[in-house]
């Protein structure tokens, strides 16, 4: 049976320590107060230093008690990257409020869908949605892209004072660590989305089993890392990090409120970034910027982490290549697990690259038949189960959804294919409900996209399944091409044929500008389907 344990893990977090260091001094070091910076601006340069971090959200709670939020309660952070995302969370929860995130590019309508499932009573956005998300009757706090004293705007001001008032407040509430912390939606990208209910445990063992334990692992200090925060902070993979883990180790994280990959390495450079969490896409991005004449910017990066979504053999193959002096990480986590899952880790002596990594400290897994729920053995593929101090509380008002996803004994089903070597190292090849059913075969889409994408001509690819009254379902493709290339349907097609056995060969080929993707960098899948049903 191939189930791992990790032994205990002391839970008693130790507070971070800011070193100071005087043979470095980089300029978001301050001499004078002698403290590293926590919160950058990566295009502002204003920044939020540790010093005035805890105050800042005790002001923050104290201003929110007095308007009114009370325990329970919960409250819509509906922004981009920000320096101050981090500050309103965290003064949110310190009132046992509950948090609730979403994509800024949301539509209205998923808004007030959103809004109403969980019961939304205040929002925070950005200056220029503050008079749409009002329209739905939310009472709304803008949040200005960069803050000062004497800022003129009203809105500015008025969010200058939330954070800026006596921290000092009558009495705080007493919190229970199984109390709802958030309720952060599913990408719902294989259906509709749902409400996933975290605890303040949760949270605890994220910040210590995920980011605390993953920097114990090194040999350098945590207070000399410095990070760059693109993966968007409303997704629990950049929440985890950078609005919570990251600060309790006092690392530097400098935030882009919108990905450009030029800016990208304007800020690597600029602050001399030491580690850079990614999504695939972003890993591509930096990737081609290295081979374009960028290496030379980059040369203060220790480690690229990636997770979301694997990565395919020919993206590590290209970065291991263009950037051979940068460590190259995977991680595995998911929302209903609180981003606790496996990271990858790496010696001089071994370098296991296409693997998610070990299993984090206490937790376990085990892959099983998919079918019939039996363990499998180390090798073989079956679905992954979970179960450990981050799995989720629950669906939000989906008890058949929550019964059918956590199982009497606690284990969390992920609905993810993958399997264990006998090394313990976990390899995710697919989601279980993307799987193809070709006359009874069983294909795996990102098997297809991985023959697909190391074809010179293909930047980039996807494959989902479509009705079929024969064969029940067919594999398609819809593929990116390279610009001036004369790839054919028929190129793709043959070029698969050749590397597959036979049922698993493409049937139909679709040329795109773009394969479309969540913020995380997962395939929507769901898009592509309603495209060729758009076809037929």
């Amino acid at each position: 049976m191939a189930t791992f344990l990790k032994p205990h893990l002391n839970s008693h977090a130790t507070e971070g320590e800011v070193v100071k260091n005087p043979s470095k001094t980089p300029f978001w070091y301050c001499a004078e107060t002698g403290v590293y910076n926590t919160l950058i601006d990566s295009t502002s340069g204003i920044s939020i230093p540790y010093s005035e971090l805890f105050s800042m959200v005790k002001s923050m709670a104290s201003s929110l008690r007095q308007r009114g939020v009370s325990q329970g309660d919960v409250v819509l952070i509906l922004l981009p990257n920000s320096i101050y995302f981090p500050v309103i969370l965290l003064g949110v929860l310190s009132l046992g409020a509950i948090v609730t995130t979403m994509n800024p590019f949301s539509s209205l309508l998923e808004i007030k869908k959103q809004a109403l499932d969980c019961g939304v009573t205040l929002a925070f956005t950005t200056d220029d949605k503050v008079d749409k998300l009002a329209a739905l009757g939310i009472p709304v706090i803008g949040v200005p892209e960069s803050l000062v004293s004497n800022s003129n705007s009203s809105q500015s001001s008025g969010f200058y004072e939330l954070i800026s008032c006596d921290p000092n407040w009558d009495s705080s509430p007493k919190i229970s660590q199984q109390d709802t912390a958030a309720i952060l939606y599913s990408s719902g990208t294989t259906g509709t989305g749902k409400g996933v209910v975290l605890t303040h445990a949760n949270f605890i063992a994220m910040v210590q089993l995920f980011v605390r334990f993953e920097a114990s692992q090194y040999e350098y200090l945590s207070t000399e890392n410095v990070y760059l925060a693109v993966i968007p902070m409303f997704h629990v993979y950049g929440l985890s990090l950078f609005v919570m883990g990251l600060l309790s180790l006092g690392s530097t994280v400098v935030v882009m409120r919108k990905f450009d990959a030029n800016e990208m390495v304007k800020a690597i450079e600029r602050y001399g970034v030491t580690h850079f969490p990614t999504v695939p896409p972003l890993l591509m991005a930096l990737t081609r910027r290295a081979k374009d004449g960028a290496s030379s910017s980059m040369k203060s990066l220790k480690q690229v982490s990636c997770g979301a979504a694997p990565l395919n053999t020919k993206s590590i193959e290209e970065f291991v290549r263009t950037l051979p002096d940068v460590d190259l990480i995977q991680g595995y986590g998911m929302t209903e697990s609180t981003a606790i899952g496996t990271r990858g880790y790496n010696t001089e002596k071994l370098h296991n690259y296409s693997s998610v990594g070990l299993l984090a400290p206490n937790m376990q897994a085990k892959v099983v038949d998919w079918i019939t729920g039996s363990p499998l053995p180390p090798n073989c593929m079956g679905e992954l189960w979970l179960c450990g101090p981050g799995v989720m509380k629950g669906y939000l008002n989906n008890s058949e959804a929550t019964k059918s996803t956590i199982d009497g004994n606690g284990w969390l089903h992920t609905g993810d294919i993958a399997y264990f070597d006998e090394e313990g190292y976990l390899y995710v090849i697919d989601r279980l409900k993307e799987i193809i059913k070709y006359k009874g075969f069983q294909i795996a889409p990102a098997d297809l996209e991985a023959v697909l994408v190391s074809h010179p001509d293909i930047v980039d690819a996807a494959v989902t399944g479509a009705r079929d009254e024969e064969a029940g379902e067919i594999p398609v493709a819809f593929v990116v091409k390279r610009d001036g290339c004369a790839l054919s349907q028929t190129d793709v097609i043959d070029f698969v044929c050749k590397q597959v056995a036979p049922y698993k060969k493409i049937r139909r080929v679709y040329f795109k500008a773009s394969i479309p993707r969540s913020a995380a960098g997962k395939i929507l899948r769901k898009e592509l389907r309603n495209l060729l049903t758009s076809k037929l």
